[in-house]
């Protein structure tokens, strides 16, 4: 594949804005992965997929008060309570309304660290932003024999797939992508993207909340100045921005009617990160092995840093905390993580869901990069937040150090020496997940916490050889 020339990048981009107030590096080549690699995606995938469907067993029998196991007891309405906290009585009755059975996203997108001991997993995100940036680049850089992932083609006839498949008895059904004024900074994206997808001939619109009207149990939106029913809509907003939303409450009824599919479904059990650390949970690892294929228990096992809830609860005098070790031994208040020392405190403290700061990373704090004072003001402030928003802790596994050429902001191209997180792109069609595209950020090596920033170069994933170059582990 022939580099791109800084110019040709650069311009592209000023064309075709794709996010809002969002700048970042530019990169001449792909990001490379083996063939090992990509096949190791797809197994995540599918293992990723699995875990929902596991999860909403787990949920489902929680709170229904039902056995966990076969030929064992185990009951635990503690899991939904964790997954309910703080969420509004209306949408707890919605995720569990019988109309939202069985519904998963047709869209997942897992954030993953690459580490010296492979990939690690953080988070499975089910409004994933970077689709369009995603599909755009593909485009970019998709030259011949560029091994472009995905493609540019293939992403929108799949993304495309995976909705209109919610409506099988529409030959063309209207796809309403619904993006929030919290939201906005992807807005350009998803423009882009439906203006690609209506020149193949497909009606999809990118709609403001308030564009949807309510008709009887149905919703329209306004095209060319008449009305036309909404057949599936694309949520792109969290639930906890639900209240900002003006038209929730239609989107609700209309869901609960099955006169409109919502995907990703409302159901905040499947967006909260706490759900991660539930694997890990001591009590419930009979019920995962038992509910998970057994080709995707290990994976995950693999893949998900050692995770826990941050639940300050009061304990008897001989009880202690499943939670992370400080000098050797088990704690029994969250205060005494404070005590540890910086390689214990290498963890990462975050909300779990259901909050403006539990996206973007930024409740994220690394306890190993920050001065003991602030690392116990973190943990007390995500005590004082658990009555409506828990916290999750987890291992925090160091992205290895890689090299990438960018181009600095003059156009001037070097080796970045870096880290990278990897999110693939799958879509759920017939419930199997189909590798799509996988969006690389390629952060400077002195950034313990990776997302998207100026800094960082942005770009699509390519299957090549050889493999990146490893620079050291530091």
């Amino acid at each position: 594949m022939e580099p791109l020339a800084f110019p040709f990048l650069r311009d592209s981009f000023a064309r075709q804005p794709l996010f809002q107030d969002k700048t970042w590096r530019l990169s001449p080549s792909a990001w490379p992965l083996t063939p090992m690699q990509v096949t190791e995606l797809e197994r995540i995938g599918e293992a990723c997929f699995s875990f929902l469907r596991a999860l909403e067993i787990l949920y489902t029998r929680s709170w229904q008060g039902k056995n966990l196991l076969r030929n064992r007891e185990l009951l635990a309405p503690w899991v939904a309570g964790y997954l309910d906290r703080g969420k509004p009585e209306r949408l707890i009755a919605h995720q569990r309304h019988a109309s939202t059975k069985n519904k998963f996203p047709a869209v997942l997108r897992p954030d993953l660290l690459l580490t010296d001991e492979g990939f690690a997993l953080t988070e499975i995100d089910a409004v994933p932003g970077g689709l369009g940036l995603t599909a755009f680049l593909n485009r970019l850089y998709d030259q011949p024999d560029a091994g472009v992932i995905g493609t540019h083609d293939l992403l929108l006839d799949e993304f495309h797939a995976a909705l209109a498949a919610l409506a099988p008895k529409k030959a063309s059904p209207f796809i309403g992508i619904v993006v929030s004024d919290e939201s906005a900074t992807y807005r350009p994206e998803f423009t882009w993207l439906a203006a690609r997808l209506r020149e193949r001939g497909h009606r999809v619109h990118v709609l403001h909340p308030t564009e949807i009207m309510p008709l009887g149990h149905t919703l329209c939106a306004p095209v060319d100045g008449d009305p036309e029913q909404i057949d599936v809509l694309y949520r792109f907003f969290e639930l906890f921005d639900l209240e900002n939303v003006r038209t929730a409450d239609f989107i609700l009824a209309a869901a609960e009617a099955g006169d409109v599919v919502v995907t990703p479904p409302m159901r905040a059990f499947q967006e909260e990160k706490l759900a991660l650390a539930l694997l890990h949970h001591p009590q419930l690892e009979d019920f995962w092995r038992e509910n998970l294929p057994r080709g995707s228990w290990p994976v995950l096992k693999k893949l998900v840093p050692h995770s826990w809830v941050v639940d300050p609860v009061e304990l008897p005098p001989n009880a202690v905390l499943d939670a992370p070790w400080v000098a050797g031994k088990p704690i029994h208040r969250w205060e005494q993580l404070a005590e540890a020392s910086q390689k214990e405190r290498n963890l990462i403290l975050k909300a779990s869901g259901f909050h403006e700061s539990a996206w973007g990373a930024r409740s994220v704090v690394l306890g190993s990069d920050v001065p003991r004072d602030e690392w116990l003001a973190a943990i007390q402030h995500a005590m004082a937040m658990a009555p409506h928003t828990l916290h999750v802790l987890q291992d925090y596994k160091k992205p290895m150090r890689l090299k990438h050429p960018v181009y600095n902001p003059e156009g001037q191209l070097y080796e970045m020496e870096g880290r990278l997180r990897l999110c693939p792109f799958y879509f759920i069609r017939d419930e199997h997940p189909k590798l799509g595209g996988a969006l690389a950020t390629f952060c400077p090596a002195d950034k313990k916490i990776i997302h998207g920033m100026k800094d960082a170069a942005m770009l699509p994933s390519a299957i090549v050889q050889p493999v990146p170059t490893v620079v050291g582990v530091g």
